[in-house]
């Protein structure tokens, strides 16, 4: 905290402008320009502050089975927006707090809902090239590239092409950091948000949010906003601005085949104990076909693509050719014509198997029992409910007794193939229309950046638990991804590059300030 209180000595004259904000929205144009030219100097000035608050907030363990460093991460959170004039408090759920700030703007006739998450991805810290995740590393650059670690303290310049590394850099505690920077940038300036600022940060994203839904009943009259603004996920690979209109949502299951009750000798045994691994492989391998495509029926069946659907994804810029190169694979899925389209169906996924052991602890046994775990990514025309009954038929269908926990000695000896389902936590899909006001808006603010044309996604393929807000409420949503396209999200080694959180900082600052013209 004594770093913290140091980092910020600069801002003399701060509070004064802070205040100003809630007496009267600036009447000056919100036009890019003098977004731009407020914002970008003052990033200049100020990036050592910037990153020292980001390895700050990055500081916390906070996955979201670790409750108390969550909640130590979220109560920092808190005091930062309050710091910057915002009302805020921890809003409790049966799990991890909701961070809330709420910053009211006299005059204003729009009120933004900000979005964003403040958990991460657990981690294997044995997969990691630095012995602790939650201890931020910064780096000459990539990590791939052989980039030397940087002491920060010892720093005066900062290239662009530097890299933070650290588990939730960039998913998501990067663009939460960017958006209190921009706060401090237009406040610095005498500029204010054109619009009410409400902010809810999620301390359970990665986790599925599962007490969100009911957080939402409970708060739902301080969360009532004109848009919802989300900040999460990456841009574009061609590092274009980006709009995202929707997002998949998600179903998961994991899928347990018994064999014998404990694991036996495949000298003694094989070819008379039948083996569950290789019936589940059969049963996985019964819902797709050999060109992806899920054979699942009726699981493609609510999604049908006009010519006018096909025409945003269309647009979307992707190197095919050169992605496949990157991932190391030879031919797509057929699923749609190309990624984009691919993503606009709802898709099932195996996403690990575990049976037995293998590599030097293989052993010459038949497993007991074989374990799928499967994700099924939604689209809006999908409701995980039906989803998830079409694959119970399926799985009847191939022979299988469905149970919901270990089959009993009696169902054992009554059926030859037994199969536990267990339903993990999900959300739907969302999407809104192209020519909604408020995306107009963003879409608006984001091109008068002058950074480029923005790239328009009709649905994301990341799941954000949007839909919830969305159905209670009955709001707009719109994502505006800062970070970069190759941040390792979810995997060893994520990290936010310098120069993306500072573009990030610039974006957020001309959202707060955009204009409530919505024409295209």
């Amino acid at each position: 905290m004594a770093r913290m209180k140091a980092a910020f000595s600069w801002t003399a004259g701060f509070w004064l402008a802070v205040l100003a904000w809630s007496a009267a929205v600036v009447p000056r144009p919100a036009v890019a320009s003098e977004v731009s030219s407020a914002v970008a100097p003052w990033i200049e000035r100020h990036q050592k502050e910037i990153l020292l608050e980001l390895f700050d907030a990055l500081s916390f363990r906070a996955v979201a089975a670790e409750s108390e460093a969550v909640r130590r991460k979220a109560q920092w959170l808190r005091a930062r927006f309050e710091e910057r004039g915002f009302k805020a408090e921890l809003l409790e759920t049966s799990g991890n707090p909701l961070v809330y700030a709420d910053l009211e703007v006299q005059g204003a006739t729009r009120t933004l809902l900000l979005y964003m998450h403040y958990d991460g991805q657990p981690v294997d810290p044995s997969q990691w090239r630095q012995s602790d995740p939650f201890a931020p590393v910064l780096r000459a650059g990539r990590l791939e590239d052989g980039a030397r670690q940087l002491d920060l303290a010892a720093q005066v310049g900062f290239e662009k092409d530097r890299r933070v590394y650290s588990r939730s850099a960039s998913d998501d505690t990067g663009p939460i950091v960017a958006l209190l920077a921009a706060v401090d940038a237009l406040a610095s300036a005498g500029l204010g948000p054109t619009s009410n600022i409400r902010v809810i940060l999620d301390g359970e994203e990665e986790a599925g949010s599962p007490n969100l839904v009911a957080a939402i009943e409970r708060y739902g009259e301080r969360l009532q906003a004109d848009l919802m603004v989300i900040f999460d996920g990456p841009l574009h690979e061609s590092d274009l601005p980006t709009v995202v209109h929707g997002a998949r949502g998600i179903l998961t299951l994991e899928l347990t085949v018994y064999g014998p009750k404990v694991p036996v000798h495949s000298g003694h045994y094989g070819n008379w104990v039948p083996n569950p691994a290789l019936r589940l492989a059969r049963l996985l391998a019964s819902m797709k076909d050999d060109a992806g495509r899920v054979e699942i029926a009726g699981l493609y069946d609510e999604v049908v693509l006009s010519d006018g659907d096909r025409e945003v994804p269309a647009g979307v810029p992707d190197d095919a050719e050169g992605l496949r190169r990157r991932l190391g694979f030879r031919s797509p899925d057929e699923v749609g014509a190309t990624l984009q389209e691919a993503i606009q169906f709802p898709s099932l996924n195996v996403r690990g198997l575990r049976s037995g052991w293998g590599g030097k602890e293989a052993r010459t046994i038949v497993p007991d029992q074989a374990v799928a775990a499967i994700d099924v990514q939604l689209v809006k025309e999908t409701a995980a409910d039906s989803q998830f009954g079409k694959i119970l038929a399926h799985i009847r269908k191939q022979g299988f007794e469905v149970v919901e926990r270990d089959p009993t000695d009696s169902e054992r000896a009554t059926h030859d193939q037994i199969v536990k389902v267990v339903r993990g936590s999900g959300s739907n899909a969302y999407r809104t229309p192209l020519d909604d006001p408020g995306a107009l808006s963003v879409l608006r603010a984001l091109r008068d950046l002058g950074i480029g044309e923005p790239v328009r996604k009709r649905t994301s393929g990341g799941t954000v638990p949007i839909a919830p807000f969305i159905e209670r409420l009955g709001f707009a949503a719109v994502g505006v991804p800062t970070v970069n396209s190759d941040n390792n999200q979810h995997s060893p080694n994520e990290n936010l590059r310098i120069g993306h959180l500072y573009r990030g900082i610039l974006t957020i600052a001309a959202i707060l300030r955009m204009e409530d013209d919505a024409s295209p």
